[in-house]
């Protein structure tokens, strides 16, 4: 399987070379650790507001905080050429070519790295193992 890449397709998305995904895998693990841990507290916060008037977590100020956090916290992918497909659980496509196909390199929360590539018009549904490279 090649590792074809140009930096950018002709659309200006960014394209990653299989080496350049894996290396960047610990920083999206990290990352999205930090979103599923803030996504929970969001998640506790609004129910216990909803339901009881107040919470462990604080009140409605620090709900608007955990949301412009959990904004800033996602931002980081799509800032670096990554697509966020879903948020719970976290979905997330790198696009890349792989022997002169557009696809992506697709990882969901809880996979412990990158191993699953789908044609990019296919989407989840045509999900893939990457082969052993």
């Amino acid at each position: 399987m090649s590792h074809d890449s140009d930096d950018e397709d002709p659309s200006g998305l960014r394209l990653f070379t299989l080496d350049e995904a894996h290396a960047l895998m610990p920083e999206i693990r990290q990352r999205a650790e930090d979103l599923v841990s803030l996504r929970a507290d969001m998640a506790e916060l609004a129910a216990d507001l909803r339901i009881a008037g107040d919470s462990a977590f604080g009140g409605r100020a620090e709900l608007k905080g955990m949301e412009a956090r959990f904004s800033e916290l996602q931002a980081w992918f799509p800032d670096n050429g990554i697509e966020v497909k879903g948020l719970a659980p976290i979905l997330l496509d790198l696009p890349a070519f792989l022997d002169g196909a557009s696809v992506r390199l697709c990882w969901l929360e809880g996979e412990p790295g990158l191993g699953w590539y789908h044609r990019s018009e296919l989407g989840f549904f045509g999900r893939r193992p990457l082969p052993e490279h």
